[in-house]
């Protein structure tokens, strides 16, 4: 599921709005594997890939280096001297400064220099809140950390060490995609269903979570776009393809678990600690436990126990039932059911919204009205796809 969501981000370069990746997880879980792994899905010449940067580095790019490129950043705190710059390659798509330099003469004169993107932007790191300013911008991957997802990790290392494994077929399947890419055009898109969609009140810094969830969806149409029909709008002339209902549910459930981290005020690691530890206690039917019980059944260090116990006491997820601070605290469970009603409305949404663009769709086929009632949008009538364009 990640790799698919990191693929069509990476897609995305190609286009003139673009989206952003930030790989999340403690070390060792994989986050720069499924980067390198998904980056060789991409052509040679549309990606960079960096370890480290200098603070001015950005800046001594040529003015259109970077220009729909795919910038791959191993680990983020490699580039913590280019935040900035960063935050505005995404956000503006250019960035610009101006510095002294010496002439063949040896005099001094003002030079500004201009980088142009959009420039899309993947990186690692294990520290989302250090980050926050370029999370807020990026759509963030999980790595899966779960025994089930080290069973099947361990299984493949096995496979390839025996050479069970087929590395032609992978190669093969590799440059096929590459070459799906170079096929990709510059084509517009444009959802008809766009003012149907909706976010989870629940949900932080909805504004920019909704232009996530759109564009999403319209890389989802733009990489699908030999399977749709080229249109023209008869206004400005502009070729375009358009989003339909099953872009709109694969994007759904792509980004569902996403969508969810979005809403949830713990961040990743906390609420599997949690989710574990109610597990936990279901199992051996109590609603209290004490922290010297808790540690070596997850094996966690004294200071991430203490971390996640914290934040969970800080949040209202469990309170000090009794004890000291020399003999230990009980603590008691004070909500077992949140994630569950958070994934449960979140989902019933999502239903309610595909329900309602279906059945506007089949009442008036080739028309998406919005749901105030303002406006519609009326499909053309040219039936040329992409593919017999070309």
């Amino acid at each position: 599921m990640n790799s698919l969501i990191a693929y069509l981000i990476y897609t995305s370069r190609k286009r003139n709005t673009l989206l952003h990746l930030m790989c999340l997880g403690p070390s060792g879980t994989g986050k720069t594997w499924l980067q390198e792994r998904v980056s060789e899905l991409i052509p040679e010449e549309d990606k960079l890939e960096i370890t480290m940067l200098s603070m001015n580095a950005f800046y001594y790019f040529g003015k259109d280096e970077l220009k729909n490129k795919l910038l791959l950043i191993e680990d983020m705190d490699g580039a913590d001297n280019v935040l900035y710059p960063l935050q505005e390659l995404q956000s503006k798509r250019r960035i610009s400064k101006t510095v002294t330099l010496k002439d063949s003469k040896g005099n001094l004169k003002t030079v500004t220099l201009n980088v142009e993107g959009p420039v899309c932007v993947s990186g690692c790191t294990t520290r989302e809140q250090l980050y926050e300013d370029n999370a807020n911008r990026c759509i963030l991957l999980y790595t899966d950390d779960s025994p089930e997802q080290d069973k099947k990790i361990m299984d493949y290392q096995r496979k390839q060490s025996a050479g069970l494994l087929d590395h032609q077929a992978e190669r093969n399947v590799r440059e096929q995609l590459k070459n799906v890419q170079r096929l990709l055009q510059p084509v517009g898109v444009k959802n008809p269903f766009a003012t149907f969609l909706q976010l989870p009140e629940a949900i932080f810094k909805p504004r920019r979570t909704m232009l996530l969830l759109l564009l999403f969806t319209e890389t989802i149409t733009f990489y699908h776009q030999y399977q749709r029909e080229l249109q023209t709008d008869t206004t400005t002339g502009e070729q375009y393809v358009e989003t339909t209902i099953e872009d709109i549910e694969v994007a759904f459930s792509l980004l569902e678990t996403t969508l969810l981290k979005k809403s949830d005020e713990l961040n990743d690691s906390c609420r599997s600690f949690f989710e574990k530890l109610k597990s936990w206690l279901r199992q051996n039917d109590s609603e209290t436990f004490y922290s010297k019980e808790v540690r070596p059944v997850f094996r966690l260090s004294p200071s991430s126990l203490s971390r996640y116990l914290y934040e969970l006491e800080r949040m209202g997820y469990i309170k000090i039932a009794r004890g000291s601070r020399y003999k230990g605290f009980e603590y008691k469970v004070q909500s077992w059911d949140d994630l569950e009603t958070l994934t449960n409305d979140a989902h019933e949404m999502m239903e309610n919204i595909l329900a309602e663009i279906r059945k506007v769709n089949h009442s008036s086929p080739g028309v998406a009205q919005s749901p105030d009632g303002l406006h519609n949008v009326q499909k053309t009538s040219k039936k040329t796809s992409v593919a017999q364009q070309q």
